[in-house]
């Protein structure tokens, strides 16, 4: 399988509010090159978020806006590139939302959510969250809520769950937005 798997920390509730992305690439079933970005959302950090993922106002400020990102990635997400995350409802909405934010076209491209199909293939879990998935399928999650190490067991789950299931049955579970 070739894919990307995306992972979004946001400051805040608001899905424009991305302040890291990390994109890990898959080709041939193998982790091949990752990307990680803090970004300086230009917006104010709730507390909560913080909590969650341990950025914080400060560590940002260097950091590039969402669409000097953007000018190194976007070839990435396009209609011949999948893209799996985890809830990816949430990823794809920060996405959505940072590229209106910054007045950019929104593409469309092929994603997978890997807590969908964690849910269709793994019922008997206890729960279907990232790091519950991972430790079911024996996969190390070092830093949960670090995008990169988020996307890193997003694609291992990906590949295991193709590797349990067939490609057939993962195919049918991939969409266009």
């Amino acid at each position: 399988m070739d894919f990307i798997s995306m992972d979004f920390e946001t400051a805040n509730r608001y899905r424009s509010s991305a302040c890291s992305i990390a994109l890990v690439m898959v080709r041939n079933n193998q982790i091949v090159d990752s990307f990680y970005s803090l970004i300086n959302p230009k917006d104010q950090f709730d507390y909560r978020n913080i909590q969650i993922h341990g950025i914080h106002p400060e560590d940002v400020q260097g950091a590039p806006t969402f669409d000097q990102v953007w000018q190194h990635i976007y070839p990435l997400f396009d209609a011949n590139h999948l893209v799996a995350a985890h809830n990816a409802s949430f990823d794809n909405s920060v996405l959505k939302s940072s590229l209106a934010a910054y007045e950019i076209t929104v593409p469309h491209f092929l994603t997978i959510d890997t807590l969908r199909t964690s849910k269709a293939f793994y019922p008997q879990f206890p729960n279907h969250k990232l790091n519950t998935v991972s430790e079911m399928l024996n996969i190390n999650l070092e830093q949960h809520h670090n995008a990169l190490y988020d996307s890193v067991a997003c694609a291992e789950i990906l590949l295991k769950t193709t590797n349990d299931v067939g490609y057939n049955n993962i195919k049918k579970m991939i969409k266009l937005t």
